[in-house]
């Protein structure tokens, strides 16, 4: 698929932080690289492995895998990882490849940064460097290989 950031990303030719937490013969799950800047521990992307653009696009198969996935992944972060809510988002504006992002909140993070994207903005909140995305991504692995 020319021109796809997932496709290019699964076919090896772009780097991310972290390292694979989950992957099957429909989805791939890792965490989110910010291009070197920190990243906010806990904001994970499912990748559909096929090059389709929504929700709709998926086969049955697809879609059983992606939402089993997405529901042990959310489980993982929880139990593992402590958060307290777990955030999902599937736009597909800037990426035209079905990938959803979960993104965890932790316990205190005040009301006003409750939101995928206003955890970010909370001055304690969690943010690491890929040795620390490594670390988190080996525990959600570990976990999903454990339950």
């Amino acid at each position: 698929m020319g021109n796809c950031f997932i496709c290019d990303k699964h076919a090896g030719m772009v780097e991310t932080a972290g390292v694979m937490i989950y992957e099957d013969d429909y989805v791939y799950v890792g965490h989110i690289d910010r291009n070197g800047k920190p990243n906010y521990l806990g904001h994970l992307i499912i990748d559909l492995k096929r090059h389709v653009p929504s929700l709709a696009d998926m086969t049955m198969d697809e879609a059983s895998a992606f939402g089993v996935i997405m529901a042990k992944v959310s489980r993982a972060l929880k139990e593992s990882e402590n958060a307290e809510h777990i955030y999902s988002v599937v736009s597909g504006d800037a990426v035209p490849h079905l990938h959803m992002h979960l993104i965890a909140r932790y316990p205190h993070t005040p009301r006003e940064h409750w939101g995928p994207f206003e955890v970010y903005d909370w001055e304690h909140a969690p943010f690491g460097d890929n040795r620390e995305v490594v670390k988190l991504c080996t525990r959600l692995r570990t976990y999903l290989e454990e339950t």
